[in-house]
């Protein structure tokens, strides 16, 4: 099947979807929209990776092999380091935030000042570290943002070659794509 774009017509209504983008790209906000019009359960996978201290949790590839036997849900596609084919091999549809990297880096700036400047807890009691870490962190998200913008479409490329026909991919390239393909494969907008 070839690439979806936003105002192409879905073949049917998806019973397990991925959100692919890079860091701020707005996967967790689609996934979550996701889960509401389409009434599917939804993880976030962030919050079972991140124990306290930002340590990763030892249970996190059980949590996700367990939340991805279930026959329908919606999450981010992310971690596949260490979770290998577990959620894109079960997907049966994916959703592309193919955003050019000047939008990426301004949402990720935006949200990652608005988390430390309030000190928000994200997950298990982990706020965002503070700014200066930018320049002493190279795994800091601002830092991966950028050095992964790429990733996720050479992961859907491959995951095509893969796959094929199996799979609906569906890339959406900026805030308007997402709202419009919101408007009609969700019946709704998408908060941006």
């Amino acid at each position: 099947m070839p690439l979806l774009r936003w105002h192409d017509t879905l073949p049917g209504r998806p019973q397990r979807v991925l959100i692919a983008g890079t860091s701020g790209a707005g996967k967790t906000t689609l996934a979550t929209l996701v889960a509401q019009r389409w009434q599917l359960p939804r993880v976030e996978l962030d919050a079972l990776h991140h124990g306290p201290n930002w340590q990763p949790r030892p249970a996190f590839a059980a949590d996700v092999e367990a939340f991805a036997r279930q026959p329908r849900w919606v999450t981010e596609w992310q971690y596949t380091a260490k979770l290998g084919d577990l959620l894109h091999g079960r997907a049966d549809c994916v959703v592309w935030l193919d955003h050019p990297r000047h939008l990426v880096m301004r949402q990720v700036v935006g949200r990652t000042l608005a988390r430390r400047l309030q000190r928000r807890e994200l997950w298990n009691g982990n706020v965002e570290p503070p700014l200066w870490t930018v320049f002493t962190d190279p795994e800091h998200v601002l830092r991966w943002a950028w050095r992964t913008h790429g990733g996720p479409g050479r992961r859907v490329a491959a995951l095509l070659d893969q796959r094929g026909d199996d799979v609906i991919v569906v890339r959406l390239r900026g805030r308007r794509e997402v709202t419009q393909w919101a408007e009609r494969a969700l019946g709704g907008t998408a908060a941006t």
